[in-house]
């Protein structure tokens, strides 16, 4: 097997293949995390090259390089794609790339794999937890299958060299599972120039029929129920019933948005937003309501809370790191329609509240500067990168039970 080649003193010391399920067909959480990493190492000359599946009908113009890889769409859910692996002309891509580090942000079959590669190779392979896979079964009547899913998880984990994690909560149930060697924190950054209460419009909001006086509960995500949609329906709809002066409004798309249509003929439904409409939906709304426990950090909380939104959410590993609670917003017990209500009333008819949260949030959010973050990404990709560790001046150890001469083994 051909990695790296003869001339490493001549190339870049950090050259970054990422593995990914979704980079640009998809504009979900992972694939806009994924662009803004690799636009930010491409401006640090950092090479990268992102292998992934593709469609027909990209919902993102992706930064850098993508080398397509086989797929086919998911049964039930056609937005997503299953990744065929990694067959011989994307292992050529990536062997022509000659990388230095592997990084993986899903541990589906092309990660398997990838992984394998890296320590068949003697490559150092970071994984990436950006999916709390396990929370999502009980969405799918799959609960039964979580001692299974934690056994591939704790497999797959425990052979990378680093896994990243985006809060220190994901961290302790990692490894209460098991998970517990190479645990590093990569949170997720924001960019304050987009998110910010500067980009509030009230003509945007009368464009959406919402008023200058009214107070608007927002949600902003892709609409799958798994987003804890059911619980924003309740309490849009129990705080409809109590009289509560409010507005709905909901930015995103998916499949459940037909039926949330149906169930809340009085709120406003965007679509997805991008650019400088999703800016100022968030920082024209007044109140975030966001009761999603599946989320392994929560980006859209963050961006709310920098477009100065007090912000109600789950009390789980998503939300968990950022909310203050009391201070810049609440946070309830997952899956309890009554305290989401309660405390989202209090916000509604607090004015003076709602403009002290939204300030204490806004000023936290500063905290999570996108480059700041980034750089101390590539402080872990230092850590793995010792000069030892580089193909071709020294032998990584290999993975004893793979042969080096078939990463699929």
């Amino acid at each position: 097997m051909h990695v790296a080649g003869s001339h490493v003193a001549n190339r870049p010391r950090k050259r970054v293949a990422l593995f990914a399920g979704a980079y640009n067909h998809i504009a979900d959480g992972v694939a806009l995390t994924l662009n803004r990493l690799v636009d930010y190492l491409e401006r640090r000359d950092i090479p990268a090259r992102v292998f992934a599946p593709t469609g027909d009908d990209p919902a993102l113009d992706h930064a850098g390089t993508l080398i397509p890889v086989p797929s086919i769409p998911f049964p039930g859910r056609s937005e997503y794609r299953c990744s065929l692996g990694l067959t011989s002309s994307v292992q050529e891509e990536l062997e022509a790339f000659e990388p230095t580090l592997l990084q993986i942000s899903t541990p589906d079959l092309l990660g398997f794999q990838a992984l394998r590669f890296g320590r068949a190779a003697g490559i150092p392979v970071a994984g990436t937890y950006h999916t709390h896979f396990a929370s999502y079964l009980k969405y799918y009547h799959l609960g039964l299958l979580e001692p299974v899913v934690w056994r591939y998880l704790r497999h797959f984990y425990q052979r990378c060299d680093h896994v990243y994690v985006p809060t220190t909560t994901m961290k302790d149930i990692l490894r209460s599972y098991g998970i517990e060697e190479g645990l590093r924190l990569w949170q997720r950054g924001i960019d304050s120039d987009r998110f910010n209460p500067g980009h509030r419009s009230a003509s945007w909001r009368r464009a959406h029929g919402l008023d200058t006086d009214e107070v608007v509960v927002a949600f902003v995500s892709r609409l799958v129920w798994e987003k804890g949609l059911d619980t924003y329906a309740e309490v849009i709809e129990r705080l409809e019933h109590q009289g509560v002066p409010h507005r709905s409004l909901i930015v995103g798309d998916g499949p459940a948005r037909e039926e949330l249509e149906a169930r809340l003929p009085h709120t406003t439904f965007t679509g997805f937003l991008h650019g400088e409409a999703l800016s100022r939906a968030y920082a024209s709304a007044d109140v975030f309501l966001f009761p999603s426990d599946t989320e392994t950090f929560g980006k859209v909380t963050l961006e709310a809370m920098a477009s100065g939104l007090p912000t109600v959410c789950a009390d789980a590993a998503g939300s968990r790191d950022l909310v203050e609670e009391g201070t810049t917003g609440f946070l309830c017990p997952p899956d309890d329609p009554d305290a989401f209500t309660d405390r989202v009333r209090r916000l509604v008819l607090d004015a003076s509240r709602r403009r002290e949260m939204g300030t204490a949030a806004y000023e936290r959010a500063q905290g999570f500067a996108r480059d700041r973050i980034h750089a101390r990404l590539v402080q872990h990709y230092d850590e793995l990168l010792r000069p030892a560790d580089i193909p071709g001046t020294k032998e990584r150890p290999r993975d004893p039970s793979v042969r080096s001469d078939n990463p699929e083994n």
